[in-house]
Order: C-alpha cells, then sequence, then structure tokens
C-alpha cells in the first residue's frame, strides 16, 4: 500500500520541472536591497502563483512608512489555505528582498542558470528558493492528502535585509496574519531553533576640513575614525571569552563593513561615516550590548581629543537595526521534531536541531509569541551557498528533497501528529 509520504514525493518528483522554472522566474526579477524597490517582484510572484490555482492576497505598506524603513515599494504577499475548523495555522516564511550581487560574478546574477545541478542567481539559495519550497510543498499536500483541519498562511515578505519592520512585523501589527506556529526560510541539513541578534550602528565621525598643505589647520576625522576603530576592533579579542551554550552558535563578533569620507586626496578629511554590525548571542542583552559600544566609542573620541587645543572631533551615532536573537519557545517542539523527522528519512542522514549565528525575521514571530523554525533549501553551510558573495547557488536536490520534508512535515503537523 502506498503511504501518505511515498505519494508526496512522488507529487514533487512528477512537479519538479515546473518547480524549478518557477524559481528561475524568481530569480529573473532583482530585489536589490538597497535601494528595495520590490513591488515588481511580489507582483511577479503573485500572477506566478495565482495561475497555480492558489489566490493570494497583495498587501502594499503605504509609501511614507517605506520610505522611513530606508526602501522603495514593498508589497506583501499572504496566500491562506484554510481546511477546516480546529487545529493549528501554520505560516510558511520566506523573504525575497537580498543584498545587491556585488563583483566578481562568472554567472549573469539574474539569469537563474542551471549548471552541474545548481541553479545560480542573487536570492538562489537565501530566499527566493523557498518561496518554492513553501509553494510546491502546499500544493503537494493539497494534491496527495489534504487535510480536514487547520490551515497554512504562505507569507513572502520583503524586508528582511533591513530589518523586517514593514514585513512580518507589519503583518502582525496590522493583525493581516495570527499563526500559531512559523516555519521561515532554512537550509536543509539543520532545523534552527535559536539564533544570534544583531545590532547595527552607523557612526559619523565630524571635524574640520583644511587644504593638506596646512593640515594643522583642519581636524582629520578620518584619524579620529581610525583611534574608534582600533578600539572597536580590540573588543573581537574580548568577545571570544563569552561563549554561547546554544549549540551551532560560538561567540559575539563585531563587523565594520562600510567606510565612507573625505572629499579629495588633497582635503584634510572633515567627516567620516562608519556602518558596523554587531552579533549578539542569544544568551546577551541587546540594551546592555549597545550602551557598551556607545561606551568603547566615547573612550575613543576622549582619548583621540585628549591634550588638544581645537575643538577634537565629535561623532553622531545613529542606532540602524536591532534584531533580538531567537529563544525557542515552548511551543516550538512539534515543529522542530516533525522536520527532524521527515528531514532524516529523505535526506537518510541524522539532521540535528541546533542554533545559527545569522538573524531571521523569525525572531519577530518569536517576540509576538508565535513558536518558530528555520527549515528550507539549501546546503550545510552559508559558505557553501554563496550568500552575500558572488555566485550564489543551490543544489537542486536540495531544493526537491526540503520540499518533499516540508510537504510531509506539514501533513504530521495538520492531521495531529506530535502536536
Amino acid at each position: 500500500m502506498t503511504t501518505p509520504y511515498e505519494k508526496i514525493d512522488a507529487w514533487v518528483d512528477a512537479h519538479f520541472d515546473e518547480q524549478t522554472r518557477f524559481l528561475q522566474a524568481l530569480i529573473q526579477v532583482p530585489t536589490d536591497t538597497p535601494p528595495g524597490n520590490n513591488t515588481p517582484h511580489a507582483l511577479r510572484a503573485a500572477e506566478l502563483i495565482e495561475a497555480m490555482g492558489l489566490p493570494i492576497e497583495k498587501h502594499q505598506v503605504p509609501q511614507a512608512e517605506v520610505e522611513a524603513a530606508g526602501l522603495e515599494s514593498i508589497t506583501n504577499l499572504v496566500a491562506r489555505r484554510h481546511y477546516g475548523d480546529g487545529g493549528r495555522v501554520i505560516a510558511l516564511n520566506a523573504h525575497g528582498d537580498v543584498v545587491p550581487p556585488g563583483e566578481g560574478w562568472t554567472k549573469n546574477p539574474y539569469g537563474g542558470e542551471i549548471e552541474n545541478g545548481k541553479i545560480y542567481g542573487r536570492a538562489a539559495a537565501v530566499s527566493k528558493c523557498d518561496f518554492s519550497t513553501f509553494t510546491f510543498a502546499v500544493r503537494a499536500l493539497e494534491a496527495v492528502d489534504k487535510p480536514t483541519q487547520g490551515g497554512i498562511e504562505l507569507i513572502f515578505t520583503y524586508d528582511e535585509e533591513f530589518g523586517g519592520e514593514v514585513g512580518p512585523a507589519w503583518l502582525l501589527q496590522h493583525k493581516i496574519i495570527q499563526p500559531d506556529l512559523v516555519i521561515a526560510a532554512g537550509f536543509s541539513y539543520q532545523v534552527i531553533t535559536a539564533h544570534n541578534g544583531c545590532l547595527q550602528m552607523e557612526l559619523t565621525v565630524h571635524g574640520k576640513m583644511a587644504h593638506a598643505a596646512v593640515p594643522h589647520t583642519g581636524i582629520d576625522a578620518l584619524q579620529g575614525a581610525n583611534r574608534i576603530l582600533t578600539a572597536l576592533f580590540a573588543q573581537n579579542a574580548l568577545y571570544q571569552n563569552i561563549t554561547s551554550k546554544v549549540e551551532g552558535i560560538t561567540h559575539p563578533y563585531l563587523n565594520v563593513g562600510f567606510i565612507s569620507g573625505g572629499t579629495n586626496t588633497n582635503v584634510v578629511p572633515g567627516k567620516v561615516v562608519i556602518k558596523l554590525d554587531r552579533r549578539m548571542i542569544p544568551e546577551e542583552d541587546p540594551v546592555a550590548v549597545e550602551a557598551s559600544i556607545r561606551a568603547v566609542i566615547d573612550a575613543a573620541v576622549a582619548d583621540f581629543n585628549q591634550g588638544r587645543t581645537d575643538d577634537g572631533i565629535h561623532v553622531d551615532v545613529r542606532r540602524m537595526l536591532l534584531s533580538k536573537a531567537l529563544k525557542p519557545l515552548p511551543g516550538h517542539k512539534p515543529l522542530a521534531e516533525a522536520l527532524q523527522r521527515n528531514a532524516s528519512a529523505v535526506f537518510n542522514e541524522q539532521i540535528p536541531a541546533c542554533g545559527t549565528p545569522l538573524y531571521t525575521d523569525v525572531r519577530i514571530f518569536g517576540e509576538a509569541g508565535i513558536p518558530g523554525v528555520l527549515y528550507g533549501a539549501g546546503p550545510r553551510t552559508v559558505l557553501e551557498s554563496h550568500a552575500k558573495r558572488a555566485d550564489e547557488r543551490l543544489d537542486l536536490e536540495d531544493l526537491r528533497r526540503a520540499t518533499k520534508v516540508v510537504a510531509r512535515s506539514l501533513h504530521d503537523l495538520l492531521n495531529g501528529r506530535g502536536i
């Protein structure tokens, strides 16, 4: 007798060429963030999904809110599948926004080219792939053994790179979505139950411009910035002494990813802008972390200015993003167990539940009291995926198998197994 699992697997196999074409079409519409003009992708995704027979809601975020978040356009998508009274509503959330391609590509970043079983393109692995994983998992479930209770919400959003405030947070705030559980975009070889938090800050170092021939008449903002950077980088050595107890997460760290300043080579720089990223392990207090970094900056400024006869430098500090860590909620266990069980069977190896040093939108659901985990299509490590690097790629077999895992797990969860 053929089991529901076998039927699900067979359906995914039979429709996998269609699924691959769907992912190619999503990759071919850019969603570079910044600048964050993401509505065109949402409209194309909605068109493709509706052509599959899944009605989808388009929720356009007001322009003033979008611009306040530093973006150009946002339309979030929600496809609701209601199967019957009772049971849980499970959200499947993936984000379509992604960082710009950058340099060094050997493939078209928006081509969706396939070579040696891998599909290439920006967001192929993070996380347009899981638009595909989740959509076809729902289709497989409904084609093979449609549940009779509960429901699914396919939620596709577009501001994960900028913090999720006009994506999942906006949908939750306006009560457009109210799921009981959430599976967010992830990788195939781990079920992620915890992740780091992230603090991003912009530092504007102000000095005084002057002619390079008479530098003593100015105040070199770049030298001041160098003093601040030296102090900040020294913290990384100290962070290695702070160890997380969450498997998959090591210690905090700090990265300076952007520096801009000066006007010309023969001018003493009067202003330098620095943007930093501080990853926080789940055990850390974000308020204390931010206060500590500000204290390091203040001390470096005071050190630079000490003994000077001029005004010295001063620094404006602006918080750009505060993403809290994902901590497991009691209700996440059925999700993790269903995904682990089915992934271990499909991949024929033990799939662990662990943490990741990334930060994601799923923590927004966690802050709202909605248990969630990360699972989707992707390799064993971020490095293998080339996410945020040139030639981002996804092994299509990981996409195929992850789709089977998600569909099987939805079958279990919506039919009462493990809840």
